[in-house]
C-alpha cells in the first residue's frame, strides 16, 4: 500500500499518520495568560529538540488558548503525564471557555513553580519550568503558511518528586508509569526499559 495525503488519497478508513509516528511523549502544558487566568492542556505534537540550551516544542492545531496564553506571557509549564494522571489529564484536552480553568473541571490541585507564575500540577512526578523563545507559524511544503504553531521554550527549572529519583540518581520513568500517545484513541505506558550502549563516538 502507497498513497499521497497531501492528494487528499485515503485508503484507509482512519489516517494512520499519527499511529506510524508514535508513540509520541505528552507536553501537558501550563501556562497563564496576560490576565492571570490558567490554561492546562495536553499536547501529543511535544518533544526535546536541544540539551545546550535545553529546549523544548509544542505545536498546537490551531491558535488555541495555550499558544496565545504563552505568547501573552511569556512563560510556561510542562508537567510529566503518568498512569495515575491519566483520566485528568484526558479532561484538560476539553474545549473549555477561554479563561475558565482545566485544573478545576478536572479537579486537579496546583502547584507553585519555582522561577516562572504559571503553576505546575501537584501531582505530577516531574515538572519543566520554560521561558518562551520563539512562537512559529509553520508552513507546508509548498512554503503556504498554514493554521498550526509551534511554540519553542528553554527550560531554566526542573522539578522532580524525590520519590521517583533511584539510587543512582535517575529520573525513573517507569515508577512514573508515564505515558504516551500513540494513534486514534490508544496511548502507551511505559512499564519496561532497555539499555543499549552506543559505538564510540556515537
Amino acid at each position: 500500500m502507497f498513497f499521497e495525503p497531501y492528494k487528499g488519497e485515503r485508503p484507509l478508513p482512519h489516517d494512520p499518520f499519527k499511529a506510524i509516528v508514535a508513540p509520541r511523549p505528552i507536553g501537558w502544558i501550563s501556562v497563564l495568560d496576560g490576565q492571570g487566568r490558567v490554561n492546562l492542556s495536553p499536547y501529543s505534537f511535544f518533544n526535546a529538540i536541544s540539551t545546550k540550551p535545553p529546549l523544548i516544542m509544542f505545536s498546537s492545531e490551531g491558535m488555541k488558548d495555550a499558544i496565545s496564553f504563552v505568547a501573552e506571557s511569556g512563560e510556561f509549564v510542562c508537567n510529566h503525564a503518568t498512569w495515575d494522571l491519566r483520566h485528568e489529564m484526558n479532561l484538560t484536552s476539553a474545549p473549555l471557555p477561554r479563561g475558565e480553568s482545566e485544573f478545576g473541571f478536572a479537579r486537579l490541585e496546583t502547584a507553585p513553580s519555582q522561577l516562572v507564575k504559571a503553576p505546575r500540577v501537584k501531582l505530577s512526578p516531574a515538572a519543566l519550568e520554560c521561558k518562551l523563545v520563539d512562537i512559529v507559524t509553520l508552513k507546508n511544503h509548498e512554503g503556504q503558511p498554514v493554521d498550526r504553531y509551534m511554540a519553542i521554550g528553554e527550560v531554566i527549572g526542573i522539578y522532580i518528586n524525590d520519590d521517583y529519583v533511584t539510587k543512582d540518581g535517575l529520573f525513573d520513568i517507569v515508577k512514573a508509569r508515564t505515558i504516551a500517545r500513540c494513534g486514534y484513541a490508544d496511548y502507551a505506558e511505559v512499564a519496561s526499559v532497555f539499555s543499549i550502549t552506543r559505538p564510540p563516538g556515537g
